[in-house]
């Protein structure tokens, strides 16, 4: 294992220092799901839940969770994001949604956490948007599914 690189000599968490890094093109995506019953599927196509427009108010939840991603993760560098797109869909299958969020920024570390935080924060969404109408919603499977740019170059879950 390689070694920790939020923590100095003394074991005291510190930010990693990035300055020397080059800037690159860095981009990723995040992946997640929320498993519901069918019968909140239905009242979501058929616009009936309590809290409104469910799906289009996770997906503004998702980029707005990316764009203060510094904020909520301790040593995650604020970063200028240059695009960040949150996609949520039903799927009929599991039953419930997928969540896909991407991130986009030219600079010097990844945004990986970007993109996870924006799945992460438009699953809690839907969660708390339809808690009322399901108590059985099982978040789940929220993972980085691809990222290009940086050091360690491109990597895909594929």
């Amino acid at each position: 294992m390689s070694e920790l690189t939020h923590l100095d000599d003394s074991g005291r968490a510190r930010m990693v220092d990035v300055s020397g890094k080059p800037t690159t093109a860095r981009r990723a995506v995040a992946a997640g799901t929320l498993t519901c019953m069918p019968a909140t599927i239905a009242l979501v196509r058929e616009g009936k839940t309590p809290k409104g427009a469910v799906i289009s108010t996770a997906e503004l939840a998702g980029i707005m969770g990316a764009k203060r991603t510094a904020e909520l993760i301790p040593m995650c560098h604020p970063l200028a994001l240059n695009k960040v797109e949150v996609n949520v869909a039903i799927d009929d299958a599991l039953p419930g949604f997928r969540v896909q969020a991407e991130a986009r920024a030219s600079g010097v570390t990844g945004v990986e956490i970007e993109a996870l935080t924006g799945a992460s924060i438009a699953l809690l969404t839907l969660f708390d948007m339809l808690k009322a109408v399901d108590r059985s919603m099982v978040i789940g499977g929220v993972r980085v599914i691809e990222k290009t740019g940086g050091k360690s170059g491109d990597w895909s879950s594929e």
